[in-house]
């Protein structure tokens, strides 16, 4: 369980770095449309895991290869933008937020399934 603090800096993170990917890096990332789904803190707030969600790319795993690459830019982007209101700028680690393909997943499984209709007799008759 996160404390308070670890959520706020979270929410803080995760809006500052999708303000980040979606104005400041159009120029690293191409076309690519990259959000911030997800940011969880270390409880020293030294460390920030951050999920992403990465569309109108042709290989997902490459652009998050790319990300990586220039993960140093983005974390000194994100110093800029926060540097007066926290003490660390947190480390950084991206990752791929494989969320809606589950649950695409899900829903395929689910819609293929055989469900036989159930049974129209009155249960009432008792």
């Amino acid at each position: 369980m996160e404390s308070t603090r670890q959520q706020k800096y979270a929410r803080l993170i995760q809006k500052e770095l999708g303000e980040i990917f979606q104005r400041d890096t159009k120029h690293m990332f191409g076309k690519a449309f990259i959000t911030i789904t997800l940011v969880k803190m270390s409880p020293d707030l030294g460390f920030a895991k951050v999920y992403l969600s990465i569309f109108m790319a042709e290989d997902r795993n490459e652009m998050l290869t790319q990300i990586n690459e220039r993960k140093s830019q983005v974390r000194k982007l994100l110093g800029q933008r926060i540097g007066k209101q926290v003490r660390i700028i947190p480390e950084i680690a991206f990752f791929i937020d494989d969320t809606e393909d589950h649950a695409h997943k899900m829903d395929s499984l689910i819609n293929s399934l055989e469900i036989p209709p159930a049974d129209e007799t009155d249960d009432t008759e008792d």
